[in-house]
C-alpha cells in the first residue's frame, strides 16, 4: 500500500510538472499558442501572396501570441502600407507592427 501512494505522489508530481512545462508565460508560448500563431503567420503570409504588388518573399511574418510582426525591407512607403492592411485582415490578428524599412536605390 505503501508503493502505490509513493507511485501515485510521484506521478501526480511528474504530471503537474508536465502540465507546467506548457503552460505560457509573459516571454513563451504556450503549446496552443505556438499552433495558433503558426497557423496566423500561413494564413498571412497565404494573404500577401495573392495580394498583387506585394512581393510576399521579400516580408519576414513572425507572430507572438496573435500579434504579427513584419520586417524586412520594402520598395515604397505603398507597399509597406498594403502589406500592413493585408496582415490586419486575416482573421485572429490582434495587432500588427510595422518593423519594415524602405530600400534606398
Amino acid at each position: 500500500m505503501k508503493q502505490v501512494k509513493k507511485f501515485s505522489a510521484f506521478f501526480g508530481v511528474v504530471l503537474m510538472a508536465g502540465i507546467l512545462g506548457c503552460a505560457a508565460t509573459s516571454k513563451k508560448e504556450g503549446t496552443a499558442e505556438y499552433i495558433d500563431d503558426s497557423a496566423i503567420t500561413t494564413k498571412v503570409k497565404s494573404a500577401m501572396l495573392g495580394s498583387s504588388g506585394l512581393k510576399s518573399t521579400d516580408i519576414n511574418v513572425e507572430t507572438f501570441k496573435a500579434v504579427v510582426q513584419l520586417s524586412r525591407f520594402v520598395g515604397s512607403q505603398a507597399q509597406m502600407s498594403q502589406a500592413v492592411k493585408v496582415a490586419e485582415a486575416v482573421g485572429g490578428v490582434k495587432s500588427v507592427k510595422n518593423d519594415r524599412r524602405l530600400k534606398y536605390r
